[in-house]
């Protein structure tokens, strides 16, 4: 007998051995056992996942010879021994015609049909048409099929399959019952596939077999096809074929997906020379651009739905939910999960959408190489430039006359006629002020590229005062952090401050009194002299525009007010801070499987909220694991807030006199007055 390929060889015989569409088997099994047999089906789904196999088996069961119930046949499964069954499995019977629609598609064959299908089957009790990719037959030969489906002979039955029932008229679908299939999951592949390895004498590993089914994508006709092949190209080891994956991995000519969690660390740590190199190894290996495109599109769903579902590094909560979505191995979905925990949940997302637009653009490209190349230089990019969420978070809401939290305005103060004027902060006397209306904005200037070390993040040059004709000096709009407060050698005496301009960070009472020195023709460079002078440079040299304890500060009241963030903030409040080349250094005590954990997404969000509030949004923020074994550190206790529900339970007499005589601990404070 000439060989039959495995998706031939194993084909379901019985509803029972068709994997992963338990809804239609059960449904049809039902309506056999009630006799409740419709005169029209449409079987609609992915490929090569059952859809004309069951077609057959229900023509079976339909015809078969032998009474449900009876010693031979106890269920509605068919007998598959009686003439009918054994005819109808050969492909040769006379009373189930199997016509192949997409040859058999104009009105002039379904016309033939339609009065063929009034004489009676000649042998069994139904005459049966299995319509194969039925959506190809034209709209005129299904409307001369209308009047046979509505009101058809009581031994009609007819059964269309098809990948794409939208095609089909809604006139037709009303006088059928529609069966959707579903893709056939990860599991339901793998056992099979197993199942088969074991009949055929093939040594094949969990790896082999994980690779075979993800390749299926959801068809059980393809991963047997593919099988078939690896089994064909396998080395023999003792009479048996041996599959494994990096074989199988050759045939398909695909990669590892261990390259691009790779590609992702480098995208992390902003190596661009590490992902051309990287992408020059593959493509110089024979891979195709496209392919690679793809493979990598594959593993970025993977890693945005494990990012989602919130599977961590070690693959944990990868059941249930998370593992409907991710079909895949266990060892690829913790690999997912590793490259997850790199990114928030935002970048992913423009990630994938970045590296479908270059799948995209490679089909239609005569330089595949550089697109492809192109398409991953631009993830790093965006790891470099800040959301556009950010950028206009920092400006004022339309038509408010109130400013953002990152702008101050200068209010416009009219100057006495005679005497000093007095500082806002001291009380203490300064020189006359200007009228002027300025508006200055309390976040420095920043470049989006925060490695770029050929910009400069603050340029001092351009916030100092331009050569000014006396007497009148002009008020200089200065990049001041907000919440930053007043050093006392800022305040100018009246000698030095002629001229000056007071200027009120929004509605805050600390005020900074700044002068513009006058030059003269004599002296057109600033001189170096005390702070005191008034020189917009000195200002800023004698006040550090960033402080690591007021952005620690900042970063834990935030998440001691939001909602669940208690564990985050005592994290982040035990931790160490610094401020170093462009970065906000976070020194934890959690381990490195930890940290992700504690510090979630939306923990991390909220603080660089805060970081950006307090003026220092154009910082980078990096979390750092503690040492390995180290143990843990003391948890200090966090200080209430001024004028909060806790400090005032804690200045309560009744509380106080519990602590004494209980050493009490308070833990939770529950504010029930009226918050208006």
């Amino acid at each position: 007998m000439a060989y039959q390929v495995l998706a031939r060889k194993y084909r379901p015989q019985r509803f029972a051995d068709v994997a992963g569409q338990d809804h239609v088997t059960v449904t049809l099994m039902n309506a056999l056992a009630q006799n409740r047999i419709a005169h029209g089906y449409i079987f609609s789904g992915h490929r090569g996942i059952g859809k004309t196999t069951i077609a057959r088996i229900l023509a079976m069961a339909l015809n078969c010879r032998n009474a449900i119930g009876s010693a031979v046949r106890p269920t509605p499964e068919p007998c598959e021994v009686c003439e009918s069954c054994t005819e109808i499995r050969a492909g040769n019977a006379v009373d189930v015609i199997e016509i192949d629609a997409a040859t058999n598609r104009g009105i002039d064959e379904i016309r033939e049909l339609r009065d063929a299908a009034r004489y009676r089957p000649a042998r069994d009790k139904y005459k049966i048409y299995i319509l194969d990719e039925a959506h190809q037959i034209t709209d005129a030969a299904f409307n001369a099929l209308l009047k046979t489906l509505e009101e058809p002979p009581d031994h009609i039955v007819f059964m269309m399959a098809t990948t794409q029932p939208e095609d089909i008229p809604q006139t037709v679908r009303s006088r059928c019952q529609h069966f959707s299939f579903h893709a056939v999951k990860l599991v339901d592949i793998l056992g099979e596939l197993r199942g088969i390895a074991e009949r055929e004498g093939v040594d094949a590993d969990e790896g082999a077999l994980s690779l075979l089914a993800e390749a299926g994508d959801g068809s059980m006709r393809d991963a047997l096809s593919i099988m078939d092949q690896a089994i064909a190209s396998a080395p023999v080891e003792d009479g048996r074929p041996r599959l494994d994956a990096g074989q199988i991995r050759e045939l398909m000519g695909t990669v590892p997906n261990a390259v691009f969690e790779r590609i992702l660390e480098a995208v992390d740590g902003n190596r661009s020379a590490e992902v051309i190199t990287v992408a020059n190894q593959l493509l110089d290996a024979g891979n195709s651009p496209a392919q690679l495109a793809r493979q990598f599109v594959r593993y970025l769903r993977n890693c945005v739905i494990a990012k989602i579902a919130g599977i961590g590094v070690d693959g944990a909560d990868a059941d249930g939910v998370a593992g409907e979505l991710l079909q895949i191995s266990a060892d690829e979905q913790r690999r997912a999960g590793r490259s997850a925990t790199l990114f928030g949940e935002e970048e992913l997302t423009r990630f994938l959408q970045v590296m479908l637009r270059t799948f995209d653009e490679l089909g239609y490209r005569q330089e595949q190489r550089f697109h492809f190349e192109l398409g991953l230089l631009k993830l790093v990019h965006l790891r470099r430039l800040l959301p556009i969420e950010e950028v206009l978070s920092q400006f004022p809401v339309g038509g408010s006359s109130r400013p953002g939290p990152g702008v101050a305005t200068a209010r416009t103060v009219s100057a006495p006629a005679q005497g000093p004027a007095r500082n806002l902060v001291t009380g203490a006397a300064t020189a006359r002020v200007l009228q002027t209306d300025a508006v200055v904005s309390t976040t420095p200037a920043f470049s989006p590229f925060e490695k770029d070390q050929s910009r400069r993040r603050f340029d001092e040059k351009a916030a100092v005062a331009a050569p000014i004709a006396a007497p009148m000096p002009t008020p200089v709009a200065v990049p001041m952090p907000a919440l930053v407060p007043v050093p006392a050698e800022m305040v100018l005496t009246e000698e030095d401050a002629a001229g000056a301009a007071i200027i009120e960070i929004g509605d805050l009472a600390e005020s900074v009194v700044v002068t513009p020195e006058p030059v003269t023709e004599e002296r057109r460079e600033p001189v170096v002299g005390t702070p005191h002078a008034g020189r917009i440079s000195d200002l800023l040299a004698s006040s550090p525009l960033y402080s690591a304890e007021s952005l620690q500060r900042a970063a834990v009241d935030i998440l001691s007010a939001a909602k669940n963030q208690d564990t985050p903030a005592d994290a982040l409040d035990n931790a160490e801070w610094t401020v170093t080349d462009g970065e906000v250094r976070v020194q934890t005590d959690l381990s490195k499987t930890m940290l992700p954990m504690v510090i979630n997404s939306e923990a991390e969000k909220l603080v660089k909220n805060a970081l950006r509030d307090a003026g220092a949004g154009a910082l980078k923020l990096v979390l750092l694991p503690g040492a390995k074994n180290a143990g843990a550190a003391a948890k200090k206790p966090r200080a209430a807030k001024s004028g909060s529900a806790q400090a005032k339970a804690m200045e309560h007499p009744i509380v106080q006199r519990a602590q004494t005589l209980f050493n009490a601990e308070i833990r939770s404070v529950i504010d029930l007055r009226d918050n208006d």
